[in-house]
């Protein structure tokens, strides 16, 4: 029995050897016939990496929130289409390249949202990567001065889903702009983006600026969008 767990354990099958320690401990194995026996170790390994691949997609993406599907309240009268999130979160949208535009007013619950999305993502194992907007643009910029800016968009695309929380918080100067127009057209039709802001999108192209850019930027992300408008005053005021 032993020499089985040592051998488990120098394999790195981290979940069968749990579960075989709890199958000896019990005696279960007695019971069981070989192909039984196999079939729940082959299980638990498969869910043990599965639970450690989660943990790590959780970690790279660094939510705002620890938040879950789950975890939502669907109240039509605040905006939240039950139908649409049930739908988003069987991740259709990613496998698609779709994005998901949010946008209430402060406290209204769209980062949580932007985040239950997220966290559902790298529950079926898609790499995902969350920014506050205005962070983001100063993290270019300081890798543009560092000459690793080509390293931080390639790192961004690989993403199978980019948030970008507080969009539209200040105007957006040439470069950001620029840098904006990259990340989505990098994105276009290939790879996900959620975007929430207490703007409605209507006052997007005023917040990007430049004309030209602003098109293309909102022409990529608008068409094959999910739309979830928040009502309603801050749930903040509530607590």
């Amino acid at each position: 029995m032993m020499q089985i767990e040592t051998q488990l354990g120098q394999l790195r099958l981290h979940g069968m050897n749990q579960s075989w320690k709890a199958m000896t401990e019990t005696r279960q194995n007695n019971e069981l016939s070989l192909t039984e026996g196999l079939e729940i170790l082959l299980q638990a390994e498969q869910q043990e990496r599965e639970n450690r691949r989660f943990d790590r997609l959780q970690k790279v993406a660094r939510f705002r929130y620890q938040a879950s599907v789950e975890e939502m309240r669907f109240d039509a009268s605040r905006g939240i289409d039950k139908a649409l999130i049930t739908r988003l979160a069987t991740g259709e949208y990613l496998s698609k390249g779709e994005s998901v535009l949010i946008t209430g007013a402060t406290g209204c619950g769209k980062s949580f949202i932007a985040s239950a999305l997220g966290h559902q993502a790298c529950a079926q194992g898609y790499k995902v990567v969350y920014f506050n907007t205005q962070k983001l643009l100063m993290k270019t910029k300081m890798s543009r001065a560092e000459g690793t800016i080509f390293k931080l968009f390639e790192d961004i695309s690989k993403a199978a889903l980019l948030i970008l929380d507080d969009f539209g918080l200040t105007h957006l100067e040439h470069q950001q702009q620029l840098d904006l127009m990259e990340m989505i057209e990098d994105r276009h039709a290939r790879s996900s983006t959620i975007i929430a802001s207490q703007l409605p999108v209507s006052s997007w192209f005023d917040v990007i600026g430049e004309e030209t850019i602003a098109d293309a930027i909102l022409d990529r992300l608008v068409h094959t969008s999910h739309r979830i408008e928040l009502k309603g005053e801050s749930l903040r005021k509530k607590l």
